[in-house]
């Protein structure tokens, strides 16, 4: 299994002492999938190219990294095969 920079638009809440608590990930394709739980987040570099700050996050029973780099962007490592 390969894994793949996915960019993604992102529903957030930007709270008055600077942090950010994404809510939902919206894929291009226009599915829809809400953030569970965020178990760490952490300044990172990713498997699959670029770095950010790292949200590693629950959505349903599968966890992934969700990725901010800071210039508007999201992405996620999406996995294919």
């Amino acid at each position: 299994m390969t894994r793949r920079k996915v960019y993604v638009a992102v529903s957030a809440e930007h709270e008055s002492d600077g942090s950010c608590r994404p809510r939902e990930i919206r894929l291009a394709n226009g599915s829809k999938y809400e953030i569970d739980k965020i178990l760490q987040v952490s300044r990172s570099a990713s498997m699959v190219g670029g770095r950010g700050i790292r949200y590693r996050i629950r959505i349903g029973r599968a966890e992934t990294n969700l990725y901010d780099e800071e210039n508007g962007r999201w992405f996620v490592e999406a996995k294919f095969g």
